[in-house]
């Protein structure tokens, strides 16, 4: 058992994938905590986990933290599932019809490199400081970034399996739908588990626009009052829905796709 662990690409059960989490996780906080009581850093930058776990405590019980968290999450899966509507359908045209692809490709390859940060400012301009720029700021982190996951997806589908199709008769759109897309959907499920993670990551960015609620808002006004232990505290929060939604994720697509 120990040695398929030090093995390359040996296998492990999924109860000792967990205990070594675990384990590590619990390490590193004994690790942290140690630091933070030794004095090596300042509270007000390193707070100890016990003071972050006192900070969550008075957070949920005192500021609504459980609403906050809902609110970022409601946020979040709308501009998810907006982007995911769109970047599907569009990335599968772009990688099935060379016109598609060559016509949009340079745009959405000069788009996803711009900063989110930096289109803030026009966001307002365009949508105000309301449910609708924060939607578009999670949603543009998203969407660019899927559309061309989906597009190299679809491109990975063997061209045996077009060719079989059509020579059984199959017609373009029944090779699309009945073929391509079923082979493409292992790939398709991970890259949107991936990229709902990276629409998490801009819940800060997207909050801090006139917002009075969310953990993105919850964070920067503890950041403003230097409350490190509640900044942390919210950090945390973030992590651990992102934690248990890619769990929940991996857990259908090992259910979706037993074969693999």
């Amino acid at each position: 058992m120990i040695r398929e662990l030090f093995t390359f690409r040996g296998r492990a059960t999924a109860r000792t994938e967990i205990l070594i989490g675990v384990m590590m996780a619990m390490a590193v906080l004994f690790l942290w905590e140690a630091v933070a009581r030794a004095g090596f850093v300042a509270p007000q930058f390193l707070p100890s986990p016990s003071q972050v776990l006192v900070a969550l405590w008075t957070m949920v019980t005192t500021q609504h933290l459980l609403w906050h968290a809902a609110i970022s999450s409601l946020r979040v899966w709308v501009a998810f599932l907006l982007a995911a509507a769109m970047a599907i359908p569009i990335g599968i045209l772009m990688s099935s019809y060379r016109i598609v692809g060559a016509s949009l490709e340079p745009i959405i390859d000069f788009i996803r490199y711009l900063p989110v940060p930096a289109l803030v400012p026009l966001s307002i301009i365009w949508f105000g400081v309301g449910e609708e720029t924060k939607i578009f700021l999670l949603w543009l982190g998203t969407f660019f970034q899927l559309v061309l996951l989906v597009a190299d997806d679809m491109r990975r589908v063997p061209h045996e399996y077009v060719e079989i199709a059509f020579t059984l008769g199959a017609k373009p759109r029944q090779v699309l739908t009945d073929v391509a897309f079923r082979a493409m959907g292992p790939s398709l499920v991970d890259n949107l588990r991936i990229t709902l993670g990276w629409c998490w990551t801009y819940l800060v960015i997207a909050e801090i626009v006139a917002a009075d609620s969310g953990l993105g808002f919850v964070i920067w006004s503890a950041r403003r009052y230097v409350k490190t232990p509640e900044v942390m505290a919210g950090v945390v929060v973030i992590g651990l829905i992102g934690l248990l939604t890619d769990q929940i994720l991996r857990a259908m697509h090992r259910r979706m796709f037993r074969y693999m």
